[in-house]
């Protein structure tokens, strides 16, 4: 037997006066950022699309559509209206028909030009660009804002810092109580504000939802971005080198660095860039473009606006940093070269799947049924024999109207000879829900060969209305059985 080894021992070595070495966290409080107000193109494009969405947002609760509000969930009343369309819970399937929709669009435009929806139309860009134009208005630009951090508290700056907030708590409850008015009747719901009548599930999300767009835009801003957001994770699976991003043109600003107007930048060996970090001082995220793509990178092309004001300065031609493809930058293509290479199987792919999701969307709701039923057979008694040995089944039907104006309904039932419908006329309010009891006879020289069994039979319930000359304007069908005890 083998002698056993004896385990390495690590000595010990006492530690020099003085090199005690230094503590190091491992969780670091993320460096504050100021963005820097921009003009341009794209900025101005960029409030046009948060004009439009906050129009939208704000205003299409108010909007009526026949005596009523154009969009509302009404959740208690579990009926949801949008413009002329009224859905039930049951209709949820045109719910996530839409998001599939979502995503494939998202999908499609993010392989032709990358975060075209973060950096124009996401919430958290929207909210966060207006949060900072008021915070500018109040405190002032990217430098008076630093300052004002770093100086000891005064009567001016607890003045500004307390204007900020009433103004952003304002726009939050706002923002709060708009969200909640497209859940509850929102005539209603001011008047019960202004009453101090609001119920308390609605004081909830008002609060609730008014918090998150105060926390949202006002504090985390690009802590949503980097870390919260999935979108900046699986974007880098969307893209290719052919999609439309924003780059820095590498070869033509490098080396980097300082110099006069006059100066022949050439000359020094120098490239167009001047090393003048306003690209790094207006992103809203803290990123330097010049370092290349980044997860963190929400394409609002603040960066191009800049970088162009300065080139025009400096009598350079624009475009250092601007849209273009990987492909596009290293081959030094032309924009029609560049949107040439966008018809490529990817975005062809994505773009035939989301025209045939969004033509067949459409047509399911065009040729959506104006009322639907459910036929509920009666659990009490299966079936039971009447006078003269007439078989009978009792079901319960229960129709709901998708429209608003009253309908008038006829029950018919078939799939056995001789079967008889004893049923009422049925009559549905507007988006309202009927229900009856109707009975199926069977007679005994029908019910002889069918002892036993349970068979088939199919309801039909017709809308009746002034469209033929039989008034059936819509058919609906749904199957059940018919049983026949021994």
């Amino acid at each position: 037997m083998s002698k056993r080894q004896p385990h390495p021992v690590i000595p010990i070595q006492p530690v020099a006066a003085g090199d005690e070495g230094q503590f190091v966290s491992m969780y670091q409080k993320q460096p504050d950022i100021y963005p820097r107000a921009v003009k341009g193109w794209f900025a101005a494009w960029r409030w046009t699309f948060v004009w439009l969405t906050q129009l939208f947002f704000y205003g299409l609760p108010w909007i009526q559509w026949g005596g009523r509000q154009a969009v509302l969930f009404d959740l208690e009343a579990q009926r949801f209206y949008i413009l002329g369309l009224v859905l039930y819970p049951q209709d949820l399937i045109f719910l996530a028909a839409l998001l599939v929709l979502s995503a494939l669009a998202l999908f499609f435009f993010t392989a032709v030009a990358g975060r075209l929806w973060c950096g124009y139309t996401c919430p958290q860009t929207v909210y966060t660009e207006i949060f900072m134009w008021v915070e500018r208005k109040i405190e002032g630009d990217r430098i008076a804002r630093m300052r004002l951090d770093q100086a000891p508290w005064s009567a001016n700056k607890l003045a500004r810092k307390f204007a900020k907030q009433i103004a952003w708590l304002s726009i939050g409850l706002f923002t709060g109580f708009s969200f909640v008015g497209y859940f509850t009747p929102i005539r209603e719901l001011a008047g019960a504000v202004v009453t101090f009548g609001v119920s308390p599930w609605n004081v909830f999300w008002i609060l609730f939802y008014g918090a998150a767009t105060y926390g949202n835009a006002g504090y985390l801003r690009e802590q949503m971005c980097k870390y919260m957001c999935p979108y900046a994770r699986f974007q880098s699976a969307l893209i290719d080198k052919d999609s439309l991003i924003i780059t820095y043109d590498r070869a033509r600003g490098e080396p980097r660095g300082s110099r006069s107007r006059k100066t022949n930048a050439a000359a020094q060996g120098l490239g167009d860039c001047v090393d003048c970090t306003l690209c790094v001082q207006v992103c809203p995220t803290g990123i330097d473009i010049r370092n290349g793509l980044q997860n963190e990178c929400i394409g609002c092309a603040a960066c191009i606006d800049v970088c162009d004001d300065v080139m025009d300065k400096m009598g350079y031609a624009k475009g250092l940093i601007r849209y273009s493809t990987e492909n596009g930058v290293v081959n030094k293509w032309t924009r029609l070269q560049m949107f040439r290479r966008a018809l490529r199987p990817r975005v062809l792919i994505y773009g035939a799947v989301l025209s045939a999701a969004s033509v067949a969307f459409a047509a399911s709701v065009a040729l959506r049924s104006p009322f639907k039923f459910d036929v509920v057979k009666d659990r009490g008694a299966l079936a039971r024999v009447v006078d003269e040995g007439v078989v009978e089944n009792v079901y319960r039907i229960q129709i709901m109207n998708r429209l608003e104006a009253t309908q008038q309904y006829r029950v018919t039932a078939s799939g056995i000879a001789g079967l008889a419908v004893s049923a009422p006329q049925l009559s549905a309010g507007p988006a309202g829900v009927t229900s009856a009891a109707v009975t199926l006879k069977l007679p005994l020289a029908s019910a002889q060969a069918l002892l036993g069994t349970s068979t088939p039979v199919i309801f039909e319930v017709s809308v009746l209305g002034p469209s033929n000359a039989e008034g059936a304007r819509a058919v609906q069908r749904e199957k059940s059985t018919f049983f026949v005890p021994r």
